[in-house]
């Protein structure tokens, strides 16, 4: 039976999805700086529509003329945004006001408000700090980190999967499938924010070649300097090339390892938990492969996104089951103490 706020809970997911979703459109349409500043758009609150309004705009930043569509792709984002931290608020309020009850979870509403905070300020350092590789990135784990905990807390308080009889061995590769689709996610963004999805068009090889000139050292230069503005990327050749073609690898390996998972859940008489992987695990392997063959259209390229985080979202989804006696000691050990000797009014 499922517990209170479950629904809240739920819909806070689905609202998740949608931001991610918007998030991927925004970045793809290369419209990551339609409104140079942040919170509002040229100083207004709304994307300047008027032609007075968009004279005082371009006076305000000379150097970021007025384009009303990308302006009203990245505050339509930032709406939606804004909405999800307030119904995360309303999440970890709800929790407080229940904390006297053991069902209830307490640190994860809690986390989540702080992940969401931090995405705040992800959000306003990417456009403060022109798209940098590294906040744009980290931004996009983010999003996809607050999806995860917010569907976890959604199983948690759904009241449903029973407990399942698993070896730990079965367990410790449903954590690594985890942690290698979460490392594929931080590749996938930061190809995105060094504008390497296209550095190769072909397939398997690449530039005609299975192992083309690469520069890892500048590719993953992780503390490189900040500005002037990354838009487009700021990157050679060479250096996008190796981003992408890491991309392409640890898809290779995401698969084998994420095959051997179902594989092993089919034999440990989980059916449909392996084809819901196998199924997540196609839909995504096909949407990058027709990213490159077709030089990444934007509904591809989106739902490539979307795909990404459905097979992390499978992902998670498996390792509760399989670990979903341990999260029913957890809640008893998240039993108020110093918390529930307070009543909650």
């Amino acid at each position: 039976m499922a517990k209170p706020g479950y629904r809240f809970a739920l819909f806070a997911t689905v609202l998740t999805v949608l931001v991610v979703v918007l998030g991927a459109y925004t970045r793809l349409t290369h419209a990551g700086l339609g409104c140079p500043d942040w919170p509002g758009c040229y100083g207004f609150i709304g994307v300047p529509m008027s032609e007075h309004k968009q004279t005082i705009a371009e006076a305000r930043f000379p150097d970021a003329p007025v384009e009303v569509a990308k302006g009203w792709y990245e505050m339509i984002h930032r709406y939606f945004a804004g909405a999800l931290g307030l119904v995360i608020l309303g999440l970890a309020v709800h929790a407080l006001r229940r904390r006297s009850n053991v069902e209830q979870p307490l640190k994860l509403p809690l986390a989540l408000l702080a992940l969401v905070t931090l995405q705040a300020a992800f959000g306003m350092w990417t456009v403060t700090l022109k798209l940098w590789p590294q906040v744009v990135t980290a931004h996009l784990l983010g999003g996809f980190a607050t999806l995860s905990l917010l569907f976890l807390l959604t199983l948690r308080l759904s009241g449903r999967f029973p407990p399942l009889d698993v070896t730990p061995r079965l367990r410790a590769l449903a954590a690594a499938a985890l942690l290698l689709v979460i490392g594929q996610i931080a590749l996938g963004g930061w190809v995105s924010s060094n504008y390497a999805a296209v550095a190769c068009v072909d397939l398997p090889t690449c530039h005609g070649e299975w192992w083309p000139a690469m520069d890892f050292a500048n590719g993953f230069h992780l503390t490189q300097h900040i500005g002037p503005n990354y838009l487009g990327g700021q990157l050679d050749s060479d250096a996008r090339t190796a981003i992408h073609m890491s991309h392409r690898i640890g898809a290779v390996l995401v698969t084998l390892v994420l095959l051997a998972l179902a594989w092993q859940l089919k034999q440990r008489a989980q059916p449909r938990l392996a084809a819901l992987l196998l199924l997540a695990l196609l839909v995504q392997v096909s949407l990058g492969i027709s990213n490159v063959v077709f030089h990444l259209p934007l509904l591809v390229a989106v739902a490539h996104n979307l795909g990404g985080a459905a097979l992390l979202l499978t992902l998670v989804l498996i390792n509760y089951r399989l670990r979903s006696r341990l999260w029913q000691r957890a809640a008893v050990s998240e039993a108020p103490r110093g918390f529930a000797a307070i009543p909650s009014k």
